[in-house]
């Protein structure tokens, strides 16, 4: 059996789409931490871009039923963190292009 690696949580993760702005939670910078234990027991430690974020469960929700669809994994847990605080410094070269802060 594969192993399920970070960069595979990573890529899946680029499937999570803000509902607001239309931007994948890791080009926007949500993503602090990604851990996988054995190969199969996914952790996520993530954040929103504030923490009274109206999409919050959605975008939570959202993570886990997608690391569920990856091949071999049998346990998934997102984690919320409010530290450090998110801010626009946090997203990709392509999302502050893509909202025209470029």
């Amino acid at each position: 059996m594969l192993e399920i690696t970070e960069d595979d949580v990573r890529e899946a993760l680029h499937d999570v789409i803000d509902p607001e702005l239309g931007i994948n939670v890791v080009d926007l910078g949500l993503v602090y931490q990604i851990s996988v234990e054995d190969g199969r027991r996914i952790h996520v430690l993530m954040t929103m871009t504030t923490p009274g974020c109206p999409a919050t469960n959605y975008i939570q929700g959202g993570a886990e039923r997608r690391l569920m669809l990856i091949p071999g994994a049998e346990d998934v847990e997102v984690r919320l963190a409010w530290a450090p605080p998110w801010s626009p410094d946090m997203m990709s070269a392509e999302a502050r292009h893509q909202l025209g802060m470029d």
